[in-house]
């Protein structure tokens, strides 16, 4: 029950946002009482910090999935892209931003754990890539990974961005041309052009 609760908690929250939905909410969106998901939770501070990490690990587990399938380096990219569009297809604002606005501590803890995951994730598609020869031989791969990490982050600010229904999936398509452009070869950038006309926007 645990699990079906945190599962369902985590699809609200991504739709309508951290902030406006309650424990009602989720009660009736899992045709329960409200008294059930307070057996399992003390506030909704903790149902969403739980929530987040479930997200988290759930995630962490198709990644690595993909990762398993053997595409190519810059395929894999955009496998995961698709995986992330599916995940936030119903979201109209960025649930990382309202995380940090309004659970600071979550969205600190969250992005530390993230940044574990990415650094691994991207370090390992960066090797991956050079030897396919996608990539070239003589990026500086730390700061390949933190400027993408930097750059995916960005996305998420609404101070910078105003966002509508599929804003994200958009921009962070075009931060993954961005990366993917600047550490390309020419048979790489082949790749890419081939995957960004493939690509639903």
């Amino acid at each position: 029950m645990k699990e079906i609760i945190l599962k369902k908690a985590g699809e609200i929250f991504s739709k309508y946002g951290f902030k406006s939905v309650t424990m009602d909410d989720i009660a009736n969106g899992l045709g329960i009482s409200k008294k059930t998901i307070y057996k399992f939770y003390k506030n909704k501070v903790e149902l969403i910090d739980e929530a987040v990490c479930y997200f988290h690990d759930e995630m962490h587990k198709t990644i690595t999935n993909i990762c398993a399938v053997g595409y190519n380096a810059i395929q894999e990219n955009f496998e995961i892209k698709r995986m992330f569009k599916e995940m936030f297809k119903n979201s109209d604002d960025s649930p990382m931003y309202q995380l940090e606005k309004y659970y600071p501590k979550t969205y600190e803890n969250i992005i530390e754990n993230e940044f574990l995951l990415f650094k691994e994730c991207i370090t390992n598609n960066l090797e991956k890539g050079i030897q396919e020869g996608l990539y070239r031989k003589d990026i500086n791969k730390e700061l390949a990974t933190k400027f993408y990490f930097s750059l995916m982050l960005s996305v998420h600010d609404s101070k910078l961005y105003t966002y509508n229904k599929n804003t994200m999936n958009k921009l962070e398509l075009c931060a993954l041309e961005y990366h993917t452009r600047a550490i390309a070869t020419a048979k790489g950038l082949q790749i890419l052009e081939e995957q960004l006309e493939k690509t639903e926007i």
